[in-house]
């Protein structure tokens, strides 16, 4: 039973006051049982966090992958350095020359932005060399592990068309406030309205406008994949062709469902691969296998897969900040 609950709040969390109410009816189960299962879950951190998952670029920050190749003996203080740019959600080694991997975002407001941030950041870990990979063609962001073992190998990834939107002040709060973990309580919502002084329906109705709008993705549980038992995650990067056939094959991609992530990115004179699928099993065994089921139906003239062998940070971005200010503060000469 607790694989079943795992696999429901990664899917769709309920926006309701008692979400654990709805998830325990579901599954026959009694609301403190439901909540005990995850407050043991979350006290193992194998539940990395449960809040809103908000897009970063639709709030007006300026995002993109980023590859150093960072000779070994610098890599501690390296990482030191990217890690301590609020901007820095996810920062990993990987197994190629091109050895650390993290995602960067700079502030709407940002005075240096997002190319000059990153030649303040190779300058100061002393990085040899480094290309910048932002996104051309998003196919599908959408991390949810087969806990049960029951999911299909394929999905549909649904094309969604997003309603444009003026962000007011009471948006903008309650972004700040959703942001963060919520608590496995009954109620786990009563602490956000009661500070913002606003009903329930106000509130979900407020997410369900970010989510129309693109500016919340979904509200879900993350889970830490290595606790949850998925120890070999690879990063998967394709040779494609560009253009329209690029896009026809990463929606191919996208389908499979152990694929979390999957873009479409640069190529560029010393980095030949265009197509990046992030790829979850719990074993090396079992994610070689997708990857081999991938490969025969993926026009490509070779791939890669890049594993992770230590994550250095894995945090969700702290939107509306000082922090982002502060930082750039302190570096702008």
């Amino acid at each position: 039973m607790k694989e079943e609950i795992l696999s429901r709040i990664q899917k769709k969390f309920p926006l309701v006051p008692k979400p654990f109410k709805v998830i325990a009816d579901e599954l026959e189960m009694s609301e403190e049982e439901v909540l005990a299962i995850l407050q043991d879950q979350k006290k193992k951190n194998i539940i990395r966090q449960t809040s809103a998952i908000f897009d970063t670029k639709r709030l007006g920050y300026t995002s993109s992958l980023v590859a150093f190749k960072i000779p070994e003996e610098k890599i501690s203080a390296a990482v030191k350095i990217i890690n301590a740019h609020p901007g820095i959600s996810h920062n990993y080694e990987r197994n190629h020359e091109f050895n650390i991997w993290f995602t960067l975002a700079v502030a709407p407001d940002s005075k240096l932005g997002l190319d000059k941030t990153l030649e303040i950041l190779s300058d100061l870990t002393e990085a040899q060399e480094y290309i910048m990979l932002p996104t051309l063609k998003l196919f599908k962001i959408n991390v949810k592990l087969n806990t049960t073992g029951k999911d299909e190998k394929k999905e549909k990834v649904k094309k969604v068309i997003h309603k444009d939107i003026d962000l007011s002040p009471l948006h903008h709060q309650i972004i700040r406030k959703a942001q963060y973990n919520i608590e496995m309580v009954s109620e786990p919502f009563k602490a956000i309205i009661d500070e913002l002084n606003i009903d329930y329906d106000k509130f979900f109705s407020i997410l369900a406008e970010l989510q129309e709008a693109g500016v919340m993705r979904r509200f879900a549980s993350i889970l830490n994949h290595r606790k949850a038992g998925f120890n070999a995650n690879a990063m998967v990067v394709w040779d494609v062709e560009e253009g329209e056939k690029g896009e026809e094959i990463g929606a191919i991609a996208a389908a499979f469902s152990a694929v979390s992530h999957c873009y479409l990115r640069p190529k560029y004179s010393n980095w030949p691969y265009n197509l990046f699928t992030m790829v979850h099993g719990k074993t090396t065994e079992e994610t070689n296998g997708i990857i081999a089921e991938m490969e025969k139906e993926i026009e490509s003239k070779t791939h890669m897969p890049l594993y992770s062998s230590r994550e250095f940070k894995k945090v969700r971005i702290e939107y509306f900040t000082p922090a982002f200010e502060a930082w750039e503060a302190q570096h702008i000469s």
